[in-house]
């Protein structure tokens, strides 16, 4: 289990968008043709509000044997193979600084298809197209970073239940388009 990071939110960075490009490219590169698409999800994909300077890439692969295969060229990248991490269905992977002391990209692996992907796409866009409810998220992320400032972990737990709330409503908004 990777450990936990101290919370940092900053101003959205159009920068990000080209970052993660670049991110995403060198991981195609090392997964290779049972790579579908590399997504950019997460708040720094979602212009308006803070993030962590973290980007969250979800890999989709044809198949999960496929990228465990791959899991060398990934880790020669310099990023740590997580596995599910407590999600079925999902490779996880962190990639650090060269000291290690700041994480710079997490990468969440699924299968086409996955119920799971659909959720992260969904989410995002659902954001994107909803300002209010990404204001509404920016609210619920700077109440949880002032009380979990110096645990990530306890910070993602904070933001669980809004998060729930909010993926089902992308989920509807999302089938219903």
């Amino acid at each position: 289990m990777p450990p936990p990071i101290r919370v940092e939110l900053v101003p959205h960075d159009p920068r990000w968008a080209q970052a993660a490009r670049e991110r995403a490219l060198a991981l195609a590169a090392a997964i290779g043709p049972t790579l579908v698409d590399v997504h950019h999800i997460g708040s720094t994909a979602i212009a308006g509000i803070r993030a962590k300077p973290v980007l969250d890439l979800m890999p989709v692969v044809r198949a999960l044997d496929a990228l465990d295969a791959r899991r060398g060229e990934v880790e020669a990248l310099g990023y740590r193979w997580w596995g599910e991490y407590g999600l079925p269905g999902r490779r996880y992977c962190t990639l650090s600084d060269a000291a290690g002391e700041r994480r710079l990209v997490q990468a969440h692996c699924y299968e086409a298809g996955s119920a799971e992907a659909e959720r992260h796409l969904a989410f995002r866009d659902y954001l994107r197209a909803h300002a209010e409810v990404a204001a509404e998220y920016d609210a619920v992320k700077s109440r949880c970073l002032a009380c979990h400032r110096e645990d990530s972990h306890a910070y993602s737990d904070c933001k669980h239940e809004w998060i729930q709330r909010a993926q089902a409503q992308a989920l509807r908004w999302r089938a219903g388009r």
